[in-house]
């Protein structure tokens, strides 16, 4: 089963995900369909190990704290143009929370360092990259402010329509 760790965001802010979609640049692409920030993504992972990824995900202790969406940004450059996405604040504590799920599954190593963000476009193709990283920069972001109190896993099944995200099991902050 494909799993990956992750916590949602508030409705409002699914609708301004979705209003910032509409602006962006035209190319061949696919737009995310649901919002959340990965904090970690395991990969294809033996039904066997689930309760035992539950059982060290219980030992995370986090204070639940103020989120923020940030500006527009791309991976993994201006010049190869694969992902587009919206920065989310404050790193540190969204950071913190990464490094410490990292710390208890140290089986799941990432290939890349991680970047606070909501992924709105994976592009396949741009015809002319310069237009539309100028398109991009025009883009108005705000700050939108969201709680953070819980992450969850979650499995995530591939159809031709696009991924079927299911919750396996859901984590709540507790104070510190």
């Amino acid at each position: 089963m494909r799993l990956f760790i992750a916590f949602d965001v508030s409705d409002e802010i699914k609708s301004y995900l979705s209003g910032l979609q509409k602006q962006l640049p035209e190319s061949n692409s696919n737009l995310a369909m649901e919002f959340h920030l990965t904090l970690k993504f395991l990969g294809d992972v033996d039904e066997k190990q689930v309760p035992e990824i539950i059982s060290s995900l219980k030992k995370v202790k986090f204070s639940k704290f103020i989120a923020k969406t940030g500006s527009l940004g791309v991976f993994p450059s201006e010049k190869s143009v694969r992902v587009v996405w919206v920065g989310l604040n404050p790193e540190d504590k969204i950071l913190a929370l990464e490094k410490h799920i990292s710390a208890i599954l140290p089986d799941f190593a990432d290939d890349h360092e991680f970047h606070p963000h909501i992924t709105l476009s994976r592009i396949k193709f741009v015809k002319n990259k310069s237009s539309f990283i100028k398109k991009l920069k025009l883009i108005k972001t705000k700050e939108i402010e969201f709680e953070v109190s819980s992450f969850k896993l979650i499995k995530s099944n591939l159809t031709p329509t696009g991924p079927i995200h299911e919750v396996v099991q859901e984590f709540q902050s507790q104070p510190l």
